[in-house]
This record gives structure tokens, sequence and C-alpha cells, in this order.
């Protein structure tokens, strides 16, 4: 089990991405962050060689997830993808955890693939066409679970969130960046089109400035990408970590079976045409309103009390 372990960096074999890594024994001390402010500071120092490349702690009932590559600039390594993609998978039947912060440690939330593990493949006799293959799909994979996971998702953005990076910021359902981070898709700059970054970018902000970011690649700072539907709030530098860990906190008082419902309506209307929309969500909200937490939220408010969710 993920929870208060760690995951060694690990390479995949060639022809699949989808190698288990071995979990620690749950417990186990080395590289484990806890909740506290002063832990969270002291995570903030370059790692070892052999510390995890991905951080996992629990705060209240905020599961929080902190890439921890700042020497490679957090970039999306298949190690990370796969450890992303786990601990995702595990947060999603654990019922003491009712949301999830993605924070990074480092200049840096993440500078995207790992171009240099990309490359090297290059000497594969097909040139690395079915290596990359596999990781596009199984980095399309992790962040679709960031969708799919029935609980909220927050980004915490301390730094630059280019490429994957920037991908990863607009899976999450909310994002809150510090005054110092910045946000580009700079593919093209390098002859690679952000092709998959695109798929998430183009569905957070308006085509317009979607493809302004693709065709030139330049850096937005936090306020434009406020502005453009990017991030949901900008803090002072510093403060992000704590202000998103707030926000998840204040989401995880709902009702889990609501936020559960109404997230998963959420991405599935967006889809629709407006008429199936409607249809679908008239159709959601109706079940919703059978629900015992419906029941329960809507009596407490009528006799002004405070609800007793049973997520049911």
């Amino acid at each position: 089990m993920l929870n208060k372990a760690l995951l060694n960096k690990a390479s995949l074999n060639k022809t699949s991405l989808k190698r288990k890594y071995p979990m620690p024994v749950q417990g186990t001390v080395q590289g484990t962050v806890r909740g506290t402010a002063e832990a969270a500071a002291k995570a903030s120092v370059a790692p070892s060689p052999r510390s995890p490349i991905l951080l996992r702690e629990t705060i209240g009932s905020v599961a929080v997830l902190t890439l921890n590559r700042p020497a490679a600039r957090n970039s999306l390594s298949e190690a990370m993808i796969a450890g992303l993609h786990q601990a995702l998978t595990e947060i999603a039947d654990e019922k003491n955890v009712r949301a999830l912060v993605i924070a990074a440690n480092g200049p840096a939330f993440s500078a995207g693939h790992d171009m240099k593990e990309m490359t090297a493949r290059r000497a594969d006799p097909d040139r690395g066409r079915a290596y990359f293959a596999e990781l596009m799909s199984a980095c399309s994979a992790m962040m679709q679970a960031i969708v799919q996971l029935p609980k909220p998702v927050v980004a915490a953005v301390q730094g630059i969130a280019t490429a994957a990076g920037c991908q990863l910021v607009a899976s999450c359902d909310l994002a809150v960046a510090s005054e110092a981070a910045g946000f580009a898709t700079p593919g093209v700059d390098i002859g690679l089109f952000c092709s998959t970054p695109m798929v998430a970018l183009s569905r957070n902000v308006p085509r317009k400035q979607a493809m302004e970011m693709l065709l030139t690649g330049e850096l937005i700072p936090a306020e434009t990408a406020r502005d453009i539907g990017l991030v949901n709030r900008v803090v002072a530098a510093g403060s992000e970590r704590d202000a998103a860990i707030a926000l998840a906190a204040k989401i995880a008082q709902k009702s889990a079976h609501t936020i559960k419902l109404g997230k998963q309506a959420f991405y599935r209307q967006a889809e629709m045409s407006l008429a199936d929309a409607y249809r679908y969500a008239a159709e959601v909200m109706t079940e919703n309103m059978l629900a015992r937490d419906a029941e329960e939220g809507i009596g407490a408010f009528i006799e002004k009390r405070a609800p007793k969710w049973q997520d049911r």
C-alpha cells in the first residue's frame, strides 16, 4: 500500500509500462513526510539520490502527493507516471481520504516528460516508436485517472508547469498557484507539438488562448492562468500548498457521496449535446434526491442544524 510509503525510481521493461512497483510495508519511515508545516518545509530540501520520487502524507481527510524529483524539474518519468497512477488507484478506495492535493518540491512543479529518458530509446530497432506509444498511453491513462477519481483533486503549483506538467495541472479539478508560478506548452519550440497536453488544456481554457499557448510556447504568469481559467486562485509565493490543502479540506467536509456524483456528472455532461446533458443531469439529480445524504442535508437545512453525513 502506498499510504505512508515511498516509491523508488525504477525503470519499466521495453514492452510494458504497467509493471507494478514494490511497495514497502506500511509505516516505513524514510522519505515519508508527515502532515505538519515543519515537515512540509523540510520536504522542500533537495532529496538525496536514494530519496523516493513520490511522497505521500495524509492531513486530516486530505491526501497529499508530492512530486520529488527537483533536480530533474519533477519531469514525468515512466516511474513517476506509474507511481502517480498507482497512488490514484489506491486513494480511490480509501474511505478515510476525501480529497487529494498534488504538489511538488523544488523550483518547478513539473517540466513535463523526461526528454533524456525518451531520447535514450531512439536507439531501439524501431527508433523508439513502441516505447513512445506506450509512454504516451500510460501518461494519458494517469491523467484520466485524476478526472475519474471519485474525490476532488487540487493542484498546488509553486513553480513552472510546462508541457505534460501543465497538462497535469489542467487535469486536476481545481488548482491553486503561487504568484511565482508560470505555465506553458512549449513543445513547438523543440519540434514536438504538445498534442496530449492540448487535450487537457483545451478543456480548461477558451480555444483562442489554448491555441496561443500551443502555437507560441510562451510562458504565461499565474495571474494570466487564473484569468483564462487554467487555475482557480493565485496566492503569495510559499503559501500555495497550505491554500490548496485548505481548499481541499473545505470540500472534504461535504458528503463524499454527493461529491462523487457531482464530479462524475460534471465531466460526463460536458461531452454531451445540450439536450442530452440536461436529460442526463435530470436523471442524476433525481437519483441524488433519493440518496440518504440528500434527505439528511435538506432536513438539516429546514431544521437549521448541521447535517450528519453517512456518505450514501
